[in-house]
């Protein structure tokens, strides 16, 4: 399929010539698969589980019971709690620590300065560390400092809690995608992805709903503190109570799963052998380094992320201040906004699960972009005399995530070798940063209330995405057929457990 590009190791591909001797592997792929991969481990017996359709079916229904309601939850918070700056700032907040001017727009930036500077070291770290344990020490930490947020009187504080909070939520997303791209074949990752991801969505109705009910509560029955402050206290308090339980449930992999016995932790390191990608390498290796540097489909994704999020910028730290714009108090709109999050939920599933079903996830997360262009044209084209018509338009643009959603899961299923998955990983991440620094950028104080240079940007943005993917689906299939005639060729020799030798797929 267009977007299931085979993962195929470093030097076979590249060096056809030395398989005419006898049918040998190069000499570069026997140097780079003497680090395996920690799978190697359970399989050190030299045998081969096979597993039935019945024991596959159970034991990926173990998997999901333990591992996916533990990423969605955790996921839903790392939205929430790097919103809820949005929900303050209809609550008080520019008031109490006396913002001014475009204030507001760089303690949102802030966040992914943080994220940005942390991104590739984090990336590292979550390979030459346990994956699990590093991923609780990020979750438990953004939770505490995000709690610092309810103590900060002045701009200056606001800026140096959000930089922190983006150090320690830089960990998540690479790390989720790590986890799903282990325990996941590649045709039950696109599903897993969307279905986490689609917390963000849960996230906003949860956020909305308790933004709204404190504000409420503190309207009609007064509060010791500020409103704000309770959000940002109970919303953070929670993450690192999450963050614990965390730590003693999700293991690092497959062989420190307390919840398998020692037989199912073989065989369910067995059925992701077909993604040819192992469950991780500690070792880092500049070859791999190299190749991520110069594969053109890393960069395609680069812009991807850069291009789509933006306008995610924008809009995830203006939503509320947008509402509030098309003719709505700013109680209505931390309520009005949680519909909004039911789109994202349902335009995540639907399409992660169509797109594994069909094996194509490029051209359904694309049609995520269309919904959103669609929607963010009605916010520009309706006038203000049209609340609802607008409102229906923000609704819309919430289905833009679906797109870089189905690139993630491409990056976590179709990009072998563990430090080039992780350079890939940060790389896109990277990029995802800087276009959401841009993004609150684009919604200056002088456009208000209608911020059309914004929602122009926005158009375009989401424009030139479409574009980027046509690139992405064209050089996927090319490089399918390409694969595909090498393999076919008489002389091609594949290593014994060639799966678990990290290596990468050019």
């Amino acid at each position: 399929m267009a977007d299931e590009k085979s993962s195929f190791p470093l030097g076979m591909e590249k060096d056809p010539i030395s398989l005419e001797d006898g049918g040998a592997p190069p000499s570069e792929v026997i140097k780079h698969a003497n680090d395996a991969d920690e799978a190697m481990k359970a399989f050190q017996d030299g045998e081969v589980d096979v597993i039935d359709e019945a024991t596959n079916k159970r034991l990926l229904r173990t998997i999901d019971l333990n591992i996916m309601p533990l990423l969605c939850v955790v996921y839903g918070l790392n939205y929430l709690d790097k919103t809820t700056l949005s929900y303050a700032s209809v609550m008080g907040i520019k008031k109490d620590i006396n913002l001014k001017g475009d204030d507001y727009n760089w303690i949102s930036s802030m966040f992914y300065f943080g994220y940005l500077a942390w991104e590739y070291p984090t990336n590292r770290l979550l390979q030459r560390l346990p994956l699990a344990k590093y991923s609780s020490f990020c979750i438990i930490m953004w939770g505490l400092v995000l709690c610092c947020m309810a103590a900060v009187q002045n701009d200056s504080g606001a800026l140096a809690v959000r930089f922190f909070l983006g150090v320690f939520e830089a960990a998540v997303t690479p790390g989720f995608s790590f986890f799903t791209s282990q325990w996941y074949t590649k045709a039950e990752q696109g599903t897993r992805t969307g279905i986490w991801f689609s917390f963000n969505g849960f996230g906003q109705i949860f956020g909305g709903l308790v933004a709204y009910g404190i504000a409420h509560g503190a309207a009609r029955h007064g509060s010791s503190i500020a409103p704000w402050k309770i959000v940002f206290l109970v919303t953070g308090l929670l993450t690192a109570a999450i963050g614990c339980i965390f730590l003693f449930i999700m293991p690092d992999n497959q062989l420190n799963a307390r919840w398998l016995s020692k037989p199912d932790r073989r065989r369910a390191i067995e059925r992701v052998r077909v993604n040819q990608q192992g469950i991780g390498n500690k070792h880092f290796k500049a070859y791999q380094l190299k190749e991520a540097l110069t594969d053109p489909l890393t960069w395609a994704f680069a812009f991807y992320a850069l291009t789509s999020d933006i306008p995610n910028g924008g809009i995830s730290n203006f939503f509320s201040q947008l509402i509030v714009s098309f003719g709505y108090t700013p109680e209505q709109s931390l309520l009005y906004g949680t519909p909004g999050g039911a789109v994202e939920v349902v335009t995540l599933i639907f399409c992660g699960y169509v797109g594994d079903r069909y094996g194509n996830r490029i051209l359904l997360g694309a049609s995520g972009l269309v919904v959103s262009i669609i929607g963010m044209v009605l916010i520009v084209a309706l006038p203000l005399s049209n609340p609802s018509g607008r409102l229906a338009g923000y609704y819309l643009t919430q289905a833009a995530p679906t797109g870089f959603v189905a690139l993630l899961s491409l990056i976590a299923s179709n990009v072998a070798g563990y430090t080039k998955k992780t350079t890939v990983a940060a790389l896109y991440l990277m990029a995802y940063c800087i276009g959401n620094i841009i993004g609150p950028q684009t919604f200056r104080p002088e456009d208000a209330p209608r911020y059309i240079p914004a929602e122009i940007t926005i158009i375009v943005c989401w424009g030139a995405c479409l574009v980027d993917f046509g690139f992405i689906y064209w050089y996927c299939k090319h490089q399918n057929r390409k694969k595909a005639a090498f393999r076919a060729r008489p002389n091609y020799t594949k290593l014994e457990n060639q799966e678990w030798l990290d290596l990468t797929d050019r």
